[in-house]
Order: C-alpha cells, then sequence, then structure tokens
C-alpha cells in the first residue's frame, strides 16, 4: 500500500521534472513567482528556481511525510490511517505540481489568469482533503490539531468528522465562486468559515464534555 502511493508520488515528480526541464529554455531569464490577491505578479525569481519550488518541494513533501511516522511519540503513529495519511501526501504533491504548471504556462506568456487559478486549486484542495479528514486519528502533524482536539480523542473524532463536511462545502462554494468570475473575497470567506468552525466547535465540545465530567 505504501509503496503504491510512493511510486505514484515519483511518477508526478518525473513528470513535474520534465516539463520544467522542457519549458526552461524558453522562459525569460525572470519569472513571475508570486501574485497577489488580484492575481498581479508582484515578485520575481531566476528561471531556475522553478526546479526548486516545483519538483524540489515536491522531494522535501515526500521526505516529510516519510520522516514524520518515524517521529511519532508511541500511541500516537499515524499507522491507524496510513492510506489516509498517503492520500493526503498524494493531494498535496498535486497541488504543488498543478501550481507549478501554472507558473510555467504564465512565463512562456500563455493566457491565464492565474489569481483564479490558483484560488481554484485551493478550493479544490479543501474539498479533497474534507473528503477524508474524518478518517484521520489523533496525531501532531495532520489535521485540526486544536489543544483541546488533542486532549481528547472524543473531542478529535467529532471535531473531524464536523471538519470533513465543513472542508467539502467550503472548497466546493468556493469553487463555485471562482468558477462564475466573482469577487476573489467571498472565495476566501468561506474557506476560512471552513477552516475556523471545526476550530471554534473543538473548543465548544471539549468545554461541554468538561461541564458534565464526561472526560
Amino acid at each position: 500500500m505504501t509503496l503504491k502511493y510512493y511510486l505514484a508520488g515519483i511518477l508526478l515528480l518525473a513528470a513535474a521534472f520534465v516539463a520544467n526541464l522542457l519549458a526552461y529554455p524558453h522562459l525569460p531569464n525572470l519569472v513571475a513567482t508570486h501574485w497577489d490577491i488580484q492575481g498581479r505578479p508582484d515578485g520575481y525569481s531566476a528561471k531556475g528556481v522553478l526546479f526548486l519550488i516545483g519538483p524540489g518541494l515536491m522531494v522535501a513533501i515526500m521526505i516529510l511525510f516519510r520522516v514524520l511516522p518515524w517521529l511519532s511519540p508511541k500511541h500516537w503513529e499515524v499507522d491507524t490511517f496510513r492510506s489516509t495519511y498517503l492520500y493526503i501526501m498524494m493531494v498535496l504533491l498535486c497541488l504543488v505540481a498543478y501550481l507549478n504548471v501554472i507558473t510555467l504556462w504564465a512565463g512562456l506568456g500563455r493566457l491565464i489568469n492565474v489569481g483564479r487559478a490558483v484560488i481554484g486549486g485551493i478550493c479544490l484542495l479543501f474539498a479533497l482533503l474534507g473528503n477524508v479528514l474524518g478518517k484521520v486519528r489523533r496525531n501532531f502533524y495532520i489535521g485540526v490539531r486544536t489543544p483541546w482536539a488533542l486532549a481528547s480523542e472524543r473531542v478529535w473524532n467529532a471535531t473531524h468528522r464536523l471538519a470533513a463536511k465543513t472542508f467539502v462545502v467550503a472548497g466546493l462554494l468556493g469553487l463555485a465562486l471562482t468558477a462564475v468570475g466573482l469577487n476573489v473575497w467571498p472565495t476566501f470567506i468561506s474557506l476560512t468559515a471552513g477552516a475556523l468552525i471545526p476550530v471554534v466547535y473543538s473548543l465548544t465540545f471539549y468545554k461541554q464534555l468538561e461541564r458534565r465530567g464526561e472526560l
């Protein structure tokens, strides 16, 4: 199971590296690597940096996800949700590869609304993560890691069942708002709400259990 995910990650990494290699001769010496909230470029880097923020970052993510289980203290291992853990790794790798392609495409002078493309990718990330958040068990690295959720397995599980719903709804709503071309702020508010609601809920639920003496 683990090998399957890492092989898929290596193939995606190889594809990203080849894309950068093919685009490199046709890129200007300086390419836009950062855009403001309106989608206007406000930061430039040497084109060689694209190898670092694309394939390089993907390598770092794979190494990190490989090392984190070893770093986990006893009784907080990721083994109980390893397939979900590796799925999350693949989602993050896909996001980095997608953002790298957007940067390459814009650098080559092709027509693209970078702001909408990036926000749309982030919305899809929310929806894909929400799809599996309910399967994430208590750990120090992945999930809604509030103090109250970490302190109680019951609070953790309830918080992540809720987060699974809020992330999917926020992601899909944001994707729809982005697709119809609305201002970025409604999408930003949607994503922020989707992320913060489970945080507030974890505190509220914990305090309810505490008052009832059920912790």
